[in-house]
């Protein structure tokens, strides 16, 4: 069952930023890209623990503001040479709002 819950205007996350929704599983960072794409992570690096939230986004990836680790957007995985994944959680943008699944 979807559990889909509206989180904001997308006109309220910068460009090539983020917010913090916080949830029962833990806080979840929503990512907009330059082309406004939007995605959603846990809040956590696999390698520290680091916020994803405060990393830089550059196209699909994120980078960790702590150690320089780099993730997909796409699915949270480490790109190479690190190792490691974060979770990632479903979110779309309907008529400009921007939606995350808890499912």
């Amino acid at each position: 069952m979807n559990n889909w819950i509206e989180v904001c205007p997308l006109t309220e996350i910068a460009p090539l930023g983020s917010r913090v929704v916080a949830s029962s599983q833990g806080d979840i960072a929503i990512f907009r890209t330059a082309d406004d794409q939007v995605f959603a992570l846990h809040d956590k690096c696999p390698h520290k623990g680091g916020p994803l939230s405060q990393g830089i986004i550059h196209g699909d990836t994120v980078t960790c503001p702590l150690h320089g680790m780099k993730l997909s957007l796409k699915d949270g995985g480490a790109i190479a040479p690190d190792s490691g994944c974060a979770r990632s959680f479903a979110v779309k943008l309907e008529a400009g709002v921007v939606w995350l699944c808890m499912s």
